[in-house]
């Protein structure tokens, strides 16, 4: 909105609530003014009463717009499909195990098969009578969950790249999307200091250790990726900081640039070199001078040291 428009709603239809909604979105003013006044002057209100009225509604319109904008962003459907494939791999394995109690007695199959694979046995079982039909019936609900977790996932490992390339390159496509999920989405994710990115997942724990349960820990969900659950114990926290640092600065580089910056990936990659060559070669003096266990540089409960136990 300019000095020269007579009213926040100058212009606009009284009736007309988008238009209401996108002046609230897009108006702007240097300076407070009588809007009740201008607005009815303008027209928009007969009186202040229904201009609050309006207002009001005008708010909430553009409100709600913006939470469907919002929820439609490409890191919530990457977030929004992870945490299905979890609930699908969840609910499956629930109804599998339900399935091993059930069928395991009901019907002559495979006993050496488990979990899914049992649960497949079963759904390719012609059933004799009704009780034996629901329990294939069972097992076939389990079946198609188990597709629908793995065409999630596949789902997951071709969007996340798009969505943050950087941070799946480096992380993988699941993590990198855990990443995301934990963190609330990928500006979230750019906005966190190494040190809370560093724990993700590992809340519970780190809360008991801050009331003095628990050891700190070392990492959270980033201890499945190779670099962290690869190299030794003893290093497992230099490790874990090292891949933190960098999976921080790669959020940032997507959600602020959305490029690929193949130097962040080299310098991991150096860096964990530095670690790995350091554990094959190191003395038993050298083991005193770095415990790799404080968590990377942050603020607030992620910054607690981190044990090396």
């Amino acid at each position: 909105m300019t000095e020269t428009d007579d009213a926040w709603f100058a212009g606009v239809d009284p009736g007309d609530a988008a238009a209401a909604a996108a002046a609230i979105r897009e108006g702007a003013a240097d300076e407070p003014r009588n809007w009740p006044a201008l607005a009815v002057d303008s027209g928009f209100a007969a009186d202040e009463a229904e201009y609050y009225d309006r207002l009001h509604a005008a708010t909430v319109d553009a409100a709600r717009e913006a939470a469907r904008a919002a929820g439609r962003a490409d890191d919530q459907q990457l977030i929004h499909a992870l945490r299905a494939m979890d609930d699908a791999e969840r609910t499956a394995n629930e109804l599998a195990e339900r399935l091993e109690e059930w069928a395991g007695a009901l019907l002559d199959v495979d006993a050496d098969a488990t979990g899914l694979d049992f649960a497949a046995v079963v759904a390719a079982h012609e059933p004799a009578d009704a009780t034996e039909e629901r329990a294939v019936s069972l097992a076939q609900r389990a079946v198609d969950l188990r597709d629908e977790r793995d065409d999630l996932r596949a789902f997951v490992e071709r969007r996340a790249p798009e969505v943050a390339p950087n941070l799946a390159e480096m992380a993988g496509p699941v993590l990198a999307a855990r990443l995301i999920s934990l963190a609330g989405g990928l500006e979230s994710l750019a906005k966190k200091p190494a040190g809370t990115v560093q724990v993700l997942g590992a809340e519970d724990a780190l809360f008991a250790h801050l009331r003095g349960h628990a050891p700190s820990p070392k990492h959270g969900v980033i201890f499945t990726h190779e670099f962290v659950r690869g190299t030794r114990p003893d290093d497992r926290g230099s490790a874990a900081r090292a891949l933190a640092g960098k999976l921080a600065i790669a959020a940032r580089i997507d959600h602020y640039a959305g490029e690929r910056r193949a130097s962040v990936h080299e310098d991991l990659r150096e860096r964990m070199a530095m670690i790995r060559a350091r554990a094959e070669g190191e003395s038993d003096e050298a083991t005193d001078g770095d415990d790799g266990g404080d968590v990377a540089g942050g603020d607030g409960a992620a910054d607690a040291e981190v044990d090396d136990e």
